[in-house]
């Protein structure tokens, strides 16, 4: 047969082959061009539709195929299939950066996502995590100021580091999580040079319904590297793709990634017994405090087919659980179950969770309907629930565990704060170059701040480690005398 012949021929999008895709249709060898071209229209059509809605955060974004082998048992904490020993589950991964736009360069000092979706036999669970262990908030309402006071001026879209300053100065709980971004864990070298955290604390529930609090962390095997300041410069002078490039070629070349995942356990009697709200999102449970155990290992060993399709079309969230897995009462969580799935449905429509990188490794059986581009195939009737004609059962298994309640509603703070001692304990387990970078990196963004938020920030680093507030306001051109006295007031 001819090779021309075996080829398949190109197509619109209903199918029909297309006889010339190189020039349009006129009236005449001079004439205007003719509406009647569908082949024309519908090209002009869909390359005018090719973008969804950029996310808002985490816009910027790496993802690629694996899988995730379990290696204890935890059956006394959780019925989630996923954690027997020795299930292998496949996984897609999503990093990303956070506050900078889909084009940006990888080089950029962010935060980065470290999102897991993992197509269990129970149905999808998201671990929707950074690389940081801590997060700048602790409660989900601040969210959207949190977003606007990182992202660029509104009316120059350029940054400023004074607008966000501006914010954290009235944010003392971030100083932590800012420690981590000013130093240079702000800029990775690789996306498989970082370790991942669920940020959040879950519940993880037994067949007895017992529940205990959780949290999870992914270890890099390949080693944490990250970029001191000058290094970023060359990089970026070479390469803005960095993080994405190291990640696709080891995964090309067969030199696959892995991270272990470890588990921290609380029981709920414990939470009391901590000087900071173990919930709270800006804190880390401090290993000699609350050790962890390896619970299993992940490897990326497959690049996607198509950037849009998958990584851009990913719908993950942290409400995507399965049961033996559930939210804690975090405050940020709690406004995350919501946000983040909304977001999807925004960005990706009603059906994203139909699209095939979405789509679970098992039956979906409900009475969700329509919307658009819904790909389905249903021949029911019935699309409602209780039904005699075709019954859906509920799975006694699946429903929550109970969390007793006290109290009235309220809107107030949470009791234990303690926002800066875990900042301070950061900053001196850095070595002494990684501290020097780190105040000359915090400083420098300091220095065009408004004194007043300025002098408040240097005061948070300053009750964090003398050292700390004293290095950075030297750089800064702070007033050392009035930082030092300014902790007095603070509490931690």
């Amino acid at each position: 047969m001819d090779t021309a012949m075996a080829q398949a021929v190109l197509t619109r999008d209903n199918g029909a082959a297309v006889g010339d895709n190189q020039n349009s249709q006129t009236a005449g060898a001079t004439g205007p061009t003719l509406l009647q071209d569908v082949q024309l229209i519908q090209k002009l059509q869909r390359f005018d539709r090719e973008r969804i809605p950029e996310r808002v955060v985490h816009a910027r974004g790496t993802g690629a195929h694996g899988e995730f082998t379990a290696t204890a048992d935890l059956s006394d904490l959780t019925i989630a299939k996923v954690f027997t020993a020795g299930e292998t589950t496949p996984v897609f991964v999503r990093f990303s950066s956070v506050v900078h736009g889909n084009h940006s360069p990888e080089s950029l000092r962010d935060p980065r996502g470290f999102a897991t979706k993992f197509y269990t036999r129970d149905g999808n669970w998201d671990l929707v995590g950074n690389n940081f262990p801590t997060f700048f908030i602790r409660d989900a309402i601040k969210f959207p100021d949190m977003v606007h006071a990182f992202k660029p001026d509104p009316r120059t879209n350029v940054g400023d580091m004074a607008r966000t300053f501006d914010f954290f100065s009235h944010v003392p709980e971030a100083t932590r999580t800012l420690t981590l971004l000013l130093s240079n864990e702000g800029t990775p070298a690789g996306y498989q040079y970082m370790d991942g955290s669920s940020v959040h604390a879950y519940k993880l529930v037994n067949a007895q319904g017992q529940v205990h609090y959780v949290k999870f962390a992914w270890k890099t095997q390949q080693g944490v590297r990250n970029l001191d300041p000058k290094q970023v410069e060359q990089v970026q002078g070479k390469d803005f793709n960095h993080m994405t490039n190291a990640l696709v070629e080891a995964i090309r070349s067969g030199n696959h990634p892995k991270w272990d995942l470890y588990l921290q356990v609380l029981a709920p009697e414990d939470l009391a017994k901590f000087d900071f709200d173990p919930l709270d999102a800006t804190k880390i449970w401090p290993e000699e405090l609350v050790p962890s155990r390896k619970i299993g290992q992940m490897v990326l060993n497959r690049n996607v087919d198509n950037f849009f399709q998958e990584t851009e079309q990913v719908a993950l969230a942290p409400s995507n659980l399965v049961p033996g897995i559930e939210p804690s009462e975090d405050r940020l969580l709690q406004g995350r179950l919501f946000s983040y799935a909304d977001t999807q449905m925004y960005r990706v429509g009603a059906n994203a969770l139909s699209l095939p990188v979405n789509r679970p490794r098992v039956a979906v059986n409900n009475g969700n309907q329509d919307g658009a581009m819904n790909p389905g195939h249903t021949t029911s009737g019935v699309n409602y629930e209780p039904s005699r004609l075709q019954p859906r059962p509920q799975s006694e298994q699946a429903r929550y565990s109970q969390l007793p309640l006290s109290g009235t509603t309220q809107q107030q703070k949470i009791h234990r704060e303690q926002n800066f001692r875990q900042a301070g304990e950061l900053f001196r387990s850095y070595g002494r170059k990684e501290q020097q970078d780190l105040i000359n990196t915090f400083g420098g963004a300091l220095a065009g701040t408004a004194d007043e938020a300025k002098h408040v920030m240097l005061s948070y680093l300053y009750k964090a480690d003398a050292d700390y507030g004293t290095g950075v306001a030297k750089v800064a051109g702070g007033d050392l005398a009035g930082v030092r006295a300014r902790p007095a007031t603070l509490q931690d």
